[in-house]
């Protein structure tokens, strides 16, 4: 049985994964943005032409869903990265930020 995945374990193997290809200095904080700015402009590029009510289906298709899939990944993997080289917890990052959401926008 694998074990479950987490944050940490997934930025070790991203980390472990560069250093096997000496790609760390390309990782730098510029690149890993930019990097991040593509993959997200290439998962917006599948819902770019799509109604509203056929962005909703888009994980019906097979074939579309594993392009999707595999631009979350891609942004997930950069953002991370870029999380590990900052220094930034990006749970700890999102849980303050849902804090302050929720002084700001109070429930109606």
């Amino acid at each position: 049985m694998t074990e479950p995945l987490d944050v940490a374990k997934l930025q070790r193997r991203l980390a472990e994964f560069a250093a096997a290809r000496d790609w760390q200095p390309y990782h730098t904080p510029k690149n890993l943005v930019a990097a991040l700015s593509v993959e997200a402009s290439e998962l917006v590029e599948i819902f770019q032409w799509l109604t509203p009510e056929e962005s909703a289906r888009v994980m019906d298709d097979p074939d579309t869903a594993h392009r999707v899939t595999d631009e979350i990944a891609d942004v997930l993997a950069y953002l991370l990265q870029l999380c590990e080289v900052l220094g930034v917890d990006p749970l700890a990052a999102l849980d303050a930020k849902i804090d302050r959401n929720e002084r700001r926008f109070p429930a109606q």
